[in-house]
């Protein structure tokens, strides 16, 4: 019997030779190998996600943007929370949509603030600006509309009015000029244009005044 169960050991041991301290080294020196190639291959993976995500999302001037494309055409997207004047409870968010990068707009000048903290209710629009821009004046002007209404100040035009230094209401002038910049007179505004950047400075002047709004937008709803 003992001789049988010897025999068998001996079978096994032929089909199945142990294997040299060589080749065991060499074994776990290659299962390190995979080891170390999963683990760099799941930290390189994490890292793209990561940076993928970064690129879509960012944070300019307390403002948090998402980078969405659509064809062509980049958007730089941002939405605010609005709340029932009944009820107080949040109903919707309204989203606004750049056409530039805003942290790039950093490049224009502008020496000052958009002044929210008195109660303007009234912002009165200008132009002296002729180029239509192939429509990038019409889409600046429009945004800049929307933009305001939806913190309450309604945009007006009224060839009558000039700079108010009571600040009773905003004046925002669109001119020409040799650099693309933004000029501040109390609660007034000069938006020069050079080279057809006119979305580039509406949108600054959108930027702006976001970062400075703190209150909560209410609907009547």
């Amino acid at each position: 019997m003992n001789m049988k169960k010897s025999n068998i050991k001996k079978e096994i041991k032929e089909d199945f030779p142990e294997q040299s301290k060589e080749q065991k080294k060499a074994q776990d020196k290659e299962l390190k190998r995979i080891l170390m190639f999963l683990g760099i291959s799941f930290v390189v993976v994490i890292a793209i996600f990561f940076l993928v995500n970064a690129s879509r999302h960012f944070e300019y001037k307390d403002i948090k943007f998402n980078v969405i494309k659509e064809g062509k055409i980049t958007f730089y997207n941002t939405e605010f929370p609005i709340y029932s004047s009944i009820t107080g409870n949040h109903v919707a968010d309204y989203n606004i949509y750049l056409r530039k990068d805003p942290r790039k707009l950093e490049k224009i000048p502008f020496d000052g603030k958009v002044n929210l903290d008195v109660p303007i209710k009234k912002m009165v629009l200008e132009s002296n600006y002729d180029e239509k821009c192939e429509g990038d004046f019409n889409i600046a002007v429009a945004n800049l509309m929307k933009s305001f209404s939806l913190i309450g100040i309604e945009v007006v035009k009224d060839e009558n009015a000039t700079c108010d230094s009571q600040g009773r209401y905003m004046f925002v002038e669109i001119e020409p000029g040799d650099k693309t910049k933004i000029e501040q007179i109390g609660s007034c505004y000069k938006l020069i244009v050079n080279n057809c950047e006119i979305l580039d400075v509406t949108e600054k002047f959108i930027v702006e005044a976001f970062s400075e709004f703190d209150s909560k937008i209410y609907t009547s709803q």
